[in-house]
């Protein structure tokens, strides 16, 4: 049996920075409140709880400091914050920091923003937030006749269009171009492709891998939008793929049918889901 694991799989660098200051952060606080799960990955979560992390969901039931997690957080969070004074420890992602100062630029400018990415993902609720009250969510081609009739309702002439930052490149580009060519030469376009360089090599190997295997297995929280879209672009090019979170879900029965195994991780993936998966199938 044949094993080819992903090379950019596990930790991006925004992930690995949130988790590395966290610990640093409890090394010197028995206790910190972290609003919302650091990192879609429970696994991680859990380690990070016995060491004194406490996950709250409300600024408002701060108790102590206060991080803000990899995925960024509203407008509204950093105001309360400051209001209460509330001390936060920023570890939102350098690039979706750099989404919310891009949206929130283009709109002082007047702007309609159309945010293309997961609905009710923290990234994009966060990154929504910034816009006022003239932007729109779509993450489907089926809801680009929605999001037209909204913009003709403001009848603002400027579009920007923006990416969650793991979103699938190849839906980006055909959704907005597609809202590009529909809208035509009245309207002025900007088209900012915001997905993080690592996600879109992680896509572009994954896609690559999974046409050469017999079996595909993605590892990853469930709730993690950028495994979820390795899952999705497997499933295009191979017939047996599973998502697991750890190994225990894993179907060692199936997985032994197979002579060609591909493995690919998500973004908050820890490398050692990813060795224990490995490990059992090869004692197997």
């Amino acid at each position: 049996m044949e094993i080819i694991i992903g090379k950019t799989s596990g930790f991006c660098a925004g992930v690995k920075n949130a988790i590395t200051k966290t610990e640093e952060a409890l090394k010197q606080n028995k206790k910190i409140d972290c609003l919302g799960e650091l990192v879609h990955n429970r696994q991680v979560i859990e380690k990070l709880e016995k060491k004194g992390l406490n996950i709250i969901n409300n600024i408002e039931d701060a108790k102590s400091k206060v991080i803000i997690r990899a995925h960024g957080e509203t407008k509204k969070t950093y105001e309360i914050a400051k209001q209460k004074e509330i001390e936060l420890i920023d570890l939102s992602c350098p690039k979706v920091l750099k989404i919310h100062e891009i949206i929130e630029d283009y709109s002082k400018k007047g702007y309609f923003t159309i945010l293309i990415g997961q609905k009710d993902h923290p990234e994009v609720i966060g990154s929504l937030s910034f816009a006022g009250e003239n932007a729109i969510l779509i993450g489907k081609e089926e809801e680009i006749e929605n999001v037209i009739k909204q913009i003709e309702k403001t009848q603002i002439k400027k579009i920007l269009i923006i990416a969650q930052t793991t979103f699938d490149l190849e839906k980006f580009e055909e959704i907005s171009q597609k809202i590009k060519n529909i809208l035509g030469n009245e309207y002025i376009i900007e088209i900012k492709n915001t997905i993080c360089l690592a996600t879109k090599i992680r896509q572009e190997e994954t896609d690559n891998i999974s046409k050469n295997v017999d079996c595909m297995i993605i590892v990853g929280g469930k709730n993690s939008s950028n495994t979820q879209k390795l899952y999705e672009i497997s499933l295009k090019n191979c017939k047996n793929v599973e998502y697991v979170q750890t190994v225990n879900e894993l179907n060692i029965n199936e997985i032994k049918k197979f002579n060609k195994i591909g493995i690919m991780a998500g973004a908050s993936t820890p490398a050692e889901s990813v060795e224990e998966i490995i490990n059992k199938i090869k004692g197997e």
